[in-house]
C-alpha cells in the first residue's frame, strides 16, 4: 500500500498519460489505418478513465489532504484503501471498455466506480464536520460531494438503457449530458473552488467571500444542466429559466474574481511566474466557458454549436482540459504536490502549449465547418497535436521518477 498520500499523485500523473495516449490513438485511428480497435470503444474507455483515474482520483486525494490535520492514522489507512479500489474500477473499466464497450465488464466496473464514489463521499462527509464551520472551503466541499451523488443518476439511466437495450438517441444523449454537466460543473468545478478558497485564506486571513456568490453558483447549476440540452422543445417559460441561469453564472464568477483582484499581490507571493502563467490561464478558459454558456442560449447559436461535432468535442475538451485538469496541474505543480524539476517543467509547458493548440485547431474545424469548408489536414494535425500532449503527460511521470530540485513542504507528506 503507498504510505504516503502525495505518492497517489505519481499514479494520477500516470493515468492522464494514458487518457493522452488513448486520445491519441483515437485521433490516429480518424486520420490513418487502424482496423484492430473499435472507436467507440475506445471513446468509452477514454472518458470513463479521464473521469475516474485521473480527476477524482486526483480530487479525493487533494480533498483528503486538505484535512489530514483533523483525521486518524487508521482514517488515512481506510481513505488509501478507497483510492486503491477507486483506481482498480478506473482500470477494469480502461481494459473492459477498450475490449468490448458497454458490455457486462465494463458495466460491473462502472457501476462499482460508483460504489466507491458513495462510499467516500459517506466518510469524507463525516469527516469534514471537523473543520471548523465557518471555514469557506467546507459549503464548497459539500455541495460537490452531494452533486456527485447527483450525477451518478445519469450512469444509472445509461445502463439501464444498455441493459435492457431499450435506447431513444433523446434519453440516451440526455442521459450523458446529464452526468457529463454535474460531473464537470458540479463535482469537479466546486471541489477545485473548496481548494482554491482553502489556500487563499491561508494567504490573507482576513479575505471574505461574499456568501451569495457560493449560493448562486450552487442555485444556478441545476438549471444549467439545461444547457446540455438545448436541442430539446423546452416551454418558453424554462427557456427563460435556462438563460437566468447561465447570466447568473457569469455574473457570481466575474464578483469572485473582483474579490481576488483585491488581493493578487498577496496571492500570487510564493508563485513562480510559470505558476502565475498557468493560474491566468485557467481563469481566461473559465471566463470564456461562461461567456460561451450564456453566448450558447441564443437559439440559432445552440442551433449551430449542436449540430457541429467539433464545436461540441473542442467544448468539453475547454473545460475538462483548459479549466479541470489544467487547474490540477497548476496546483500540484505551484504547491509542491509533485516533484519539481526541470523534466516537470518542460513536460507540462508541453502538455499545455498541446491543450491550447488542440482547442484552436478544433475551433478552427467548427468554423469552418459552419460553412461546410473542409480544413486541409486537419484530422492528421489533430493527431500531432494529441501526440504533443502524450509527449507532455510522459515526461511529467518520467519527472516525478528524478530526484527533485526543489524541497518539498513538509506539510504535504503523511
Amino acid at each position: 500500500m503507498v504510505k504516503n498520500l502525495r505518492s497517489w499523485f505519481i499514479f494520477s500523473l500516470s493515468n492522464l498519460a494514458i487518457v493522452a495516449l488513448y486520445g491519441t490513438m483515437m485521433r490516429y485511428k480518424i486520420g490513418f489505418e487502424f482496423p484492430w480497435l473499435d472507436q467507440k470503444f475506445l471513446l468509452h474507455a477514454h472518458s470513463h478513465f479521464a473521469f475516474t483515474g485521473w480527476i477524482t482520483q486526483t480530487l479525493m486525494v487533494l480533498l483528503v489532504l486538505d484535512i489530514r490535520e483533523k483525521i486518524s492514522e487508521q482514517r488515512t489507512n481506510l481513505y488509501h484503501k478507497i483510492f486503491i479500489a477507486n483506481i482498480s474500477c478506473a482500470y477494469g473499466m480502461l481494459v473492459a471498455f477498450t475490449l468490448q464497450g458497454y458490455g457486462p465488464v465494463a458495466i460491473t466496473f462502472s457501476t462499482l466506480s460508483i460504489f466507491v464514489s458513495w462510499f467516500f463521499v459517506w466518510k469524507f462527509s463525516s469527516d469534514l464536520r471537523k473543520k471548523a464551520p465557518e471555514h469557506p472551503s467546507k459549503n464548497w466541499y459539500l455541495a460537490a460531494l452531494a452533486i456527485n451523488v447527483l450525477s451518478t443518476l445519469g450512469t444509472f439511466a445509461l445502463v439501464y438503457m444498455m441493459v435492457t437495450k431499450n435506447i431513444q438517441q433523446n434519453w440516451y444523449m440526455a442521459a450523458i449530458y446529464y452526468y457529463l454537466h454535474f460531473q464537470y460543473n458540479g463535482w469537479f468545478f466546486f471541489v477545485c473552488m473548496g481548494l482554491l478558497w482553502s489556500k487563499c485564506v491561508i494567504k490573507v486571513p482576513g479575505i471574505m467571500l461574499h456568501k451569495s456568490i457560493f449560493r448562486l453558483l450552487l442555485i444556478a447549476c441545476i438549471p444549467a444542466y439545461f444547457l446540455s440540452v438545448l436541442w430539446i422543445r423546452f416551454p418558453e417559460w424554462l427557456y427563460w429559466v435556462i438563460v437566468l441561469s447561465a447570466a447568473i453564472q457569469l455574473i457570481a464568477w466575474g464578483k469572485l474574481l473582483l474579490v481576488l483582484r483585491k488581493h493578487i499581490s498577496v496571492l500570487k507571493e510564493g508563485l513562480s511566474k510559470f505558476s502565475t502563467f498557468l493560474f491566468f490561464c485557467v481563469t481566461i478558459t473559465l471566463s470564456l466557458k461562461f461567456l460561451l454558456q450564456l453566448f450558447s442560449t441564443i437559439p440559432i447559436m445552440s442551433k449551430l454549436a449542436f449540430g457541429f461535432r467539433p464545436i461540441v468535442i473542442a467544448y468539453l475538451h475547454l473545460v475538462l482540459l483548459a479549466v479541470i485538469s489544467l487547474f490540477l496541474l497548476a496546483w500540484l505543480y505551484s504547491f509542491r504536490f509533485i516533484r519539481i524539476n526541470r523534466v516537470t517543467t518542460i513536460g507540462l509547458a508541453i502538455f499545455v502549449a498541446g491543450i491550447f493548440l488542440n482547442e484552436f485547431m478544433l475551433m478552427i474545424q467548427g468554423i469552418a465547418s459552419f460553412a461546410y469548408f473542409p480544413v486541409p489536414y486537419v484530422n492528421e494535425i489533430l493527431f500531432l497535436v494529441a501526440m504533443v500532449m502524450l509527449i507532455g503527460g510522459i515526461l511529467l511521470v518520467f519527472s516525478q521518477l528524478k530526484k527533485s530540485e526543489t524541497q518539498l513542504p513538509s506539510d504535504v507528506n503523511i
